[in-house]
């Protein structure tokens, strides 16, 4: 992966995760929602197996899928911290929005 790449990945994680939490701490009125459910959104981008098998084999799939996580490459953590920190910004800006009286939905 080149830098070009490397930074147009990590701006789209960005944007796309603080799209998404903007709108749902918008929609539920909660500041952090998306923050506390990223974790689990990462689990489901790094495993490569059904995320039905987290119910029907839990002891085999969360050792292998932190397996996978321990096995990421440094670029790859970047672009998954990057939008951990939009869903951290998406909630500051909406806690920051509410304070200054703009009342959404």
């Amino acid at each position: 992966m080149n830098i070009v790449q490397f930074v147009v990945s990590m701006l789209l994680f960005f944007v796309l995760f603080f799209g998404i939490s903007f709108l749902l701490n918008m929609i539920l009125r909660s500041s952090w929602i998306m923050s506390f459910v990223y974790p689990a959104i990462v689990l489901l981008i790094v495993d490569d197996f059904p995320w039905t098998r987290y119910f029907s084999a839990p002891t085999d799939s969360f050792p292998m899928v932190f397996e996978h996580i321990a096995n990421l490459k440094f670029v790859d953590i970047f672009i998954l911290l990057s939008g951990f920190a939009g869903t951290i910004v998406a909630g500051v800006v909406i806690r920051f929005l509410r304070k200054s009286g703009y009342q959404m939905f």
